[in-house]
């Protein structure tokens, strides 16, 4: 049979490709090895190079397994160390860490294994590896823990009813895809396929191919896959930039391969069955702004949290301040917003830890347009008398209130030091137009650069004013590269358009919630990290103010659904401890 190569360099090509189903990686050419005893048995028992009905049965052993592990754990558990020296030694701390937060035994012997199969994974043969594969599944054979539960989300796989660590941090978003191979000894890899699948025997047919087979293969690959996270480390050794600005311009993974299960058409070409597609992704990143590398339905990684937080935490990049560390629980970080001490102290009452404001409740309590970058001193004054409380406070500063870059940073040291732990930056501007993307960057990269420690949640306005929005991904990225910890895009309500955007970002999503938009959990379930309430708040606060004084005036009763905190509650909240003056009728 006549087999073509088409090779793909352009962004939208290859995004279409990675999200075809009948397209599936290239199993590397070779003959078949023993069952629990080979590197073949263990490529043709994995996720990784199956496809169809098969890769989903086994992509969901690998979810339900790392749906056991929180993100934040595996950062914790190597930051702070010696730094990783290049080579082995970053992957067997790499695959070491991740061993341990899944409870193996010998985590330290598992990794040297794990490595040494990494080897000839992706293409080659060697006994040495063979003979490791033999023990991993010695080590590795009892079957894993079932989580029960309720069945996942259908657009957040690892949301389950599996038992959680003490912060419940389990990644909704998809993960890194190691793609590094050695092909200088086959062809196209493709074994003979059953099912109509490449290279993969039914359930239950043929040897190493049975349910509890499949689920030690499949945690052996998932710790092979996680070397990948060792390439990205050792690429980015020696530079500060942000991990998404080094996967976009020095990525580790400069290309894929995949094969067709099936005739597809790509590209305005009509590919055959059997015919190879190389992904060229170094050279779509050269006219492209988003990082393509962490592929895209039917195929995401699942484990992309967990590589980039125990990248973040070998390379010790971004802080992991308690304000971070919100934003990577299992569910999103709710973030009500204040617009006085009164306000912010009455939510932290309530238990929540993290109290943001609002720039329209500030500008408006002051007789000011919100957005016009007139209420730099209130918002200053504002943090200083919030910055000490007992929450963590992040603070709405517009546009930064300038358009020069260290202006705005200034203004961020100074919110730093008042007790702000996050800045909101937006690039929507006054006369409804958005900032030049480039701009806007700037203006992080200075922020971050001057006050590490600060969290920079990056608000584009695209879908607010209603402009532009086929830019929204783009700026995103510009801004995620730039160094921002979060991005921001209120006006955002389709379910759609949210998995889109989580499925490419590195960093923390943050949407506004909508009254008739999805819920909370429906948001945590897309990935969304963080929920902000913004000017909902203040303006039910208005409301309800004006409602109580016509029922009065109109002699209506007063409703009395949510019942007012009473004058002696308000005093204990705006100055604790310290009575007013008069009978508490006030």
């Amino acid at each position: 049979m006549t087999t073509h190569t088409h090779v793909l360099d352009d962004a939208a090509d290859i995004r279409a490709a990675l999200a075809d189903p009948a397209l599936a990686p290239e199993l590397p050419a070779g003959a078949p090895g023993p069952a629990g005893a080979s590197v073949a048995w263990l490529r043709a028992t994995v996720a990784r190079f199956s496809s169809g009905e098969t890769h989903r049965r086994r992509r969901a052993l690998v979810e339900a397994e790392l749906a056991r592990v929180e993100p934040g754990a595996l950062r914790r558990a190597v930051e702070g160390k010696a730094p990783a020296r290049a080579g082995k030694d970053v992957r067997v701390r790499v695959v070491r860490a991740l061993a341990e937060a899944l409870g193996m035994p010998e985590p330290r012997q598992v990794a040297d294994d794990v490595v040494l199969v990494a080897g000839v994974y992706f293409g080659g043969e060697d006994p040495a590896a063979d003979e490791a594969v033999g023990r991993l599944v010695a080590l590795l054979g009892a079957p894993p823990v079932s989580c029960g539960g309720e069945p996942p989300h259908p657009r957040n796989p690892a949301s389950r009813g599996c038992p959680q660590s003490p912060d419940g941090l389990i990644s909704a978003r998809p993960a890194f895809e190691d793609e590094r191979r050695s092909r200088d000894q086959g062809g196209l890899g493709a074994q003979p396929p059953g099912n109509g699948e490449v290279g993969v025997p039914p359930l239950g047919e043929g040897p190493g191919h049975t349910p509890h087979a499949e689920a030690v293969a499949n945690r052996i690959g998932l710790l092979v896959q996680a070397c990948a996270t060792a390439a990205l480390v050792e690429t980015a050794t020696g530079s500060n930039k942000p991990l998404a600005r080094v996967i976009r311009e020095n990525t580790p993974l400069r290309g894929m391969r995949r094969v067709a299960t099936r005739p597809t058409r790509l590209a305005g070409r009509d590919i055959a069955a059997g015919d190879v597609v190389v992904l060229d992704i170094a050279a779509a990143h050269r006219t492209h702004p988003a990082p393509l590398t962490f592929g895209a339905e039917p195929r995401p990684c699942p484990g992309r949290a967990h590589a980039l937080a125990l990248a973040e935490g070998l390379l010790g990049r971004r802080p992991s301040t308690p304000f971070a560390r919100l934003h990577h629980r299992s569910a999103p970080l709710l973030l009500p917003n204040a617009w006085d001490h009164a306000s912010a102290a009455a939510l932290a009452a309530e238990g929540f830890p993290a109290v943001g404001t609002t720039s329209l409740g500030v500008a408006a309590a002051a007789g000011l347009p919100d957005g016009a970058a007139a209420t730099a001193g209130e918002t200053l004054a504002l943090a200083r008398r919030l910055g000490r409380g007992p929450f963590l406070l992040s603070v709405d500063a517009e546009g930064g209130f300038s358009d020069d870059p260290e202006e705005v940073a200034g203004l961020a040291r100074e919110l730093h030091a008042a007790g702000a732990v996050g800045i909101n930056l937006e690039d929507g501007r006054p006369d409804g137009t958005l900032a030049p993307a480039g701009l806007h960057a700037a203006k992080i990269a200075a922020v971050k650069a001057a006050v590490p420690d600060l969290f920079v949640n990056a608000r584009t306005d695209t879908h607010w004013l209603g402009v532009r929005r086929e830019e929204t991904a783009a700026r995103l990225a510009r801004y995620e590269q730039a160094g921002a910890d979060g991005v921001f895009v209120p006006g955002l309500t389709d379910p759609d358009g949210i998995a889109a955007l989580v499925a490419g970002l590195l960093v923390p999503l943050n949407v506004l919630h909508a009254p008739d938009g999805p819920t909370l959990a429906e948001l945590s379930a897309l990935g969304v990290r963080r929920v902000s309430l913004g000017s909902l708040p203040y303006r039910t606060a208005l409301a309800a103010a004006v409602a109580v004084a016509t029922a009065v005036r109109d002699g209506r009763s007063v409703e009395r659904r949510l019942p007012a905190p009473s004058y002696a509650e308000v005093q204990a909240l705006s100055a604790p401890g310290r009575r007013g003056p008069g009978d508490g009728t006030r």
